[in-house]
């Protein structure tokens, strides 16, 4: 007991890629590069929404929600990793560490969510325009918000209390890049299977449930865009939804490789590559798709563009 105590006044090591020393510097250049633009492009996904009359619709809330989750996902793991990283004494305080388990693990399980949401919208857009207005009504899209938003929470508060309670024994070092469930799992000296198996039934319902619903939507979007006679209506119905399946694709896979595969059966580095794949890239994939392959949002960003400086001058 006085072991643990002790963790919770010196907190944790994070020794990251501290044995790779110019690895390390190349990251932190790449890192916070990323960061900002993340930063940049999530938060004129969210202007435009807000600003652009054109995008006051179902699609556009959702991307903003999906936009501000990013911005909050990655802040809670960018500053800090790149403090770490640029600092040669890798500890990280106890509360710090904490207080990152329950922010990431809350808004990476709200994106699961979200995404999930989004491809109804999109089912409903393709599969059912005429009744998309009355199905996808504003009241029905805040509460799918909010209930993404909900669970996140939910699920942070039981994963992350069960994990932080586990006794570690003096064990200070977490060979990884952030604080994350399995990582602190592993340093328990007690025995874990109840937590793995909370871990396991905790990603199911976030990942492959979720996966499994918006393959479905698919299935369906794609026999109705198969059945749509004029090719640039099938041009633009695959167009939008791919920008959605990209996203989902790079984001699910990376977290269903670091939460569901066996850890032994990867080495070291591939977590915390994995890691920093979809908590920096993964946020800065989302504008990009969104920006470069829709034409509306791009419209929307000239426009605004267009307004300041005609404003200025």
């Amino acid at each position: 007991m006085e072991e643990t105590n002790n963790n919770s006044e010196k907190g944790f090591l994070l020794l990251g890629f501290s044995d790779q020393p110019q690895l390390e510097r190349f990251l932190f250049v790449i890192i916070l590069f990323f960061y900002i633009l993340s930063l940049l492009g999530n938060t004129a996904i969210i202007l435009v929404s807000r600003l652009d009359s054109r995008l006051h619709t179902p699609m556009y809330f959702f991307l903003s929600n999906l936009s501000c989750v990013d911005i909050c996902f990655t802040t809670s793991v960018a500053p800090q990793l790149l403090v770490t990283m640029n600092k040669t004494d890798k500890t990280m305080s106890y509360g710090g560490c904490v207080a990152q388990l329950y922010v990431a693990m809350g808004l990476g399980s709200s994106e699961c969510i979200l995404l999930a949401v989004m491809a109804y919208d999109r089912y409903a857009a393709v599969c059912r325009p005429l009744h998309y207005t009355v199905m996808m009504h504003p009241r029905l899209c805040a509460s799918l918000a909010s209930v993404a938003w909900l669970c996140g929470l939910i699920t942070s508060l039981i994963q992350c209390s069960l994990t932080v309670q586990l006794p570690l024994c003096g064990h200070r070092k977490l060979d990884h890049i952030v604080c994350e469930v399995p990582v602190l799992i592993k340093l328990a000296c007690v025995d874990t299977t109840f937590n793995e198996a909370e871990l396991f039934v905790a990603s199911v319902v976030f990942l492959i449930v979720p996966v499994l619903l918006i393959l479905v939507s698919y299935g369906f979007i794609t026999q109705a865009v198969l059945r749509i006679q004029s090719a640039a209506g099938r041009q633009k119905a695959f167009g939008t939804c791919s920008s959605h399946l990209v996203v989902v694709i790079v984001f699910y896979g990376t977290i269903i490789f670091m939460y569901l595969q066996p850890a032994n059966s990867r080495s070291k580095n591939q977590g915390k590559f994995v890691s920093l794949f979809y908590t920096i890239v993964t946020p800065l994939l989302n504008p990009i798709i969104y920006t470069l392959r829709n034409k509306d949002v791009k419209g929307a960003l000239r426009t605004l563009m267009l307004g300041n400086a005609i404003g200025q001058s």
